[in-house]
């Protein structure tokens, strides 16, 4: 029986994922034997291909490692996420889920390790407090490793954000030790780029989150993510661009000066 177009695309697809998903762990070191992996799993295209990519990796055996998933919910953010379905999902990659419930009062917060309450935004909030509550989980499993969804196209968005609002050229790293935490941070999609995970995710029919967040368009990320675009216009390789000058900063390199 011959395959129809779309069935190609997305062998095609597939092949380029999971081929840039093993270069990522194999470059940055991000998977060893005996790990036990934390995935934050949020709902969205990103954290399902995560769960997907990861589940099927732990199947080959080498190295030996353990995946499991959790969805934190933000009781006073309006958003709503499809618990059911998510545990569907993951059971299907043999990945074992867990939610976690937490909440923050307003923006003026008391941060635990802070003598005075901060005046922050509610994006800061929601992903500290996420992050908060995958740590303690990750603890509370006996997990070593907690695995992010961020791609190519967010780690370069941090990256110009940085330089714009902080004057720091830096931006998350593939993989980072907690220096209050016995965790390590890691990011295997970090080499995929966001056009092809929402094409995956289509071909793929991933169910998409019923109700986004509120506040997901009035972020400085938003924002940056719309000068990406735009310079994408300019060179369609720019994310390839960006990338090398964040690995010639690391390695060292500085190209010679323009006589």
């Amino acid at each position: 029986m011959q395959k129809t177009a779309q069935q190609i695309e997305l062998e095609k697809l597939t092949k380029r994922i999971t081929t840039r998903f093993h270069k990522a762990c194999a470059d940055y070191g991000l998977i060893a034997d005996g790990d036990r992996i934390l995935v934050g799993l949020s709902g969205g295209k990103d954290s399902l291909a995560l769960v997907e990519l990861l589940g099927k990796r732990q199947r080959i055996h080498v190295p030996r490692f353990s995946v499991v998933a959790a969805h934190v919910i933000v009781e006073n953010i309006g958003y709503q996420s499809d618990t059911e379905y998510l545990k569907k999902f993951c059971e299907e990659q043999g990945v074992e889920f867990y939610v976690k419930t937490t909440s923050y009062d307003s923006p003026v917060h008391q941060f635990p390790d802070s003598p005075v309450p901060q005046q922050k935004n509610h994006c800061f909030l929601c992903s500290w407090y996420r992050r908060k509550a995958l740590f303690d989980l990750a603890k509370e499993l006996g997990c070593n490793k907690l695995a992010l969804g961020h791609h190519k196209d967010d780690i370069v968005q941090t990256l110009l954000m940085n330089l714009v609002y902080q004057g720091a050229f830096a931006t998350i790293p593939p993989s980072l030790k907690m220096e209050k935490f016995p965790m390590t941070l890691i990011r295997p999609l970090c080499l995929l780029t966001e056009e092809d995970l929402k094409r995956y995710a289509e071909l793929r029919n991933y169910r998409k989150v019923p109700k986004l967040c509120p506040f997901e368009t009035e972020s400085s990320r938003a924002d940056v993510k719309r000068l990406v675009n735009q310079l994408k216009q300019l060179n369609p390789n720019v994310l390839d661009s960006v990338w090398g000058a964040m690995e010639n900063i690391k390695t060292g390199y500085l190209p010679d000066k323009v006589k």
